[in-house]
């Protein structure tokens, strides 16, 4: 089944249910949703973002229910959160225990680095801008997935040189110890954020009611 037609179904369940089974809140929609689609959470919300700019439903917020982050880095939505600081700090620590000429393990250490160098700090700081998948009308998932890609490389391209720069005015001066450490703070900062903000939103967004336009 294409994509399109992936979301066409996903579209008619969702006004279905809307109609059906009047939930109070866009959690409520969600887990409804779920209960006939083995679909990601992030999915349906996009799906019913879209739906609410094209004027088929309408939101109305709520007070939002208290939630907790800790509670929520420990379910499966925080995984890229723990993946990056997982990669983040193996790397660290492969960079500064495996000399450069220490073959076949060199090999992991300059893939890591390159992971960590042109990936890792864009990709926490544009997760920290757009938490959530972002709604566009002419959007599709795959087109979103590849600006998240492209940006995330692109800023990490932007973002380094001006830590070398930074740490030439200092008195640790541009070597790898200061670089990789300051990188990795960079991203466990970044990453940190995005979570918190992700967190955040998508509480907010639970909160909703729905009304059918």
């Amino acid at each position: 089944m294409s994509d399109n037609s992936k979301a066409d179904e996903l579209t008619k369940i969702i006004i279905k249910t809307i109609n059906e089974r009047k939930p109070q809140n866009v959690n409520q929609l969600t887990a409804f949703i779920r209960e006939r689609l083995p679909i990601k959470e992030e999915r349906i919300l996009d799906t019913i973002l879209k739906l609410q700019n094209q004027g088929k439903i309408k939101l109305e917020n709520q007070p939002v229910p208290a939630s907790k982050l800790g509670t929520y880095v420990k379910t499966g939505q925080a995984l890229w959160y723990w993946a990056t600081i997982a990669i983040a700090t193996i790397t660290v620590v492969i960079v500064f225990t495996v000399p450069e000429g220490f073959y076949p393990w060199s090999y992991l250490r300059n893939a890591l680095g390159i992971i960590f160098v042109l990936w890792l700090p864009g990709y926490a700081f544009i997760k920290a801008l757009f938490p959530v998948r972002m709604s566009i009308k002419t959007s599709t998932e795959n087109l979103e997935t590849i600006e998240r890609i492209a940006l995330s490389i692109g800023m990490s391209i932007a973002l380094v040189p001006i830590i070398g720069l930074l740490l030439y005015y200092t008195p640790l001066g541009i070597s790898v110890t200061p670089i990789v450490l300051s990188l990795f703070a960079l991203t466990f900062v970044f990453a940190t954020v995005a979570i918190a903000r992700e967190h955040q939103t998508k509480t907010k967004m639970q909160a909703y009611s729905i009304t059918k336009s």
